[in-house]
């Protein structure tokens, strides 16, 4: 059971550690960080439902994710190779192309979601 413990805590310690890189080298990151500090704020401003409020949090998880797993995509295949290649730069549009998926979505999912508060769109 200690061993078992001891690998959780190392995972943590990984996971965190990998957060806090992202964080500090990735300003995409740091965007999404802070445009979702203005989706939570907006949500707690306009006092939206339990079911918006989930729905917002998980917009805001998919978006990190796709960050997180976009910078990793990147690095990963700056350690195969570092000079120009079809295939690295596949995988690098890929991924970047997943990213901007999922911003255009977090993008609807806040027009559905405030524009009945702003008073706009309620015909949704």
């Amino acid at each position: 059971m200690k061993e078992i413990l001891r690998k959780h805590t190392i995972s943590f310690k990984n996971a965190f550690a990998g957060l806090a890189w992202a964080i500090r080298t990735q300003p995409n990151f740091r965007i999404h960080l802070a445009l979702s500090a203005i989706a939570l704020g907006l949500s707690a401003y306009f006092r939206i439902t339990r079911t918006e409020w989930a729905i917002i949090i998980f917009t805001i998880v998919l978006g990190l994710t796709a960050e997180c797993m976009n910078t990793a995509i990147e690095s990963m295949t700056d350690l195969i190779t570092t000079e120009w290649r079809a295939e690295a730069k596949i995988a690098k549009d890929v991924a970047a192309g997943m990213m901007l998926t999922t911003a255009a979505g977090a993008v609807i999912v806040a027009i559905f979601v405030f524009a009945p508060y702003l008073g706009i769109g309620t015909h949704f």
